[in-house]
């Protein structure tokens, strides 16, 4: 993966992140949240870091991907671990190749 596809990925994701923060605490109290029936025994400042982690993590999944649908079949055939040497074929079109 190169760096302008990670950005592409993790930069709107890290606005979507803060955003969803933001609406999600403007309308519940950390204090008041509860987990499994138990109140969240953590301080308001880590259960906001822990919010936002994971509103970044669904929103970086999100663009992640999306980045991996919009690929063309052309860059999904072209190189890679699974690419054969051979310009245009893969590996199973030059072995059946070989032993015509």
């Amino acid at each position: 993966m190169n760096v302008q596809r990670l950005i592409w990925i993790l930069w709107p994701s890290f606005i979507v992140g803060g955003v969803a923060t933001g609406v999600f605490f403007t309308l519940f109290d950390p204090r008041e949240l509860e987990l499994f029936g138990e109140p969240l025994g953590s301080s308001r400042l880590a259960v906001y870091s822990i919010g936002f982690f994971a509103f970044w993590l669904f929103a970086a999944a999100s663009s992640a991907l999306t980045c991996f649908f919009q690929r063309t079949s052309a860059e999904i055939n072209r190189g890679g671990a699974g690419a054969s040497a051979h310009p245009g074929g893969t590996d199973r079109d030059t072995r059946d190749a070989t032993s015509r």
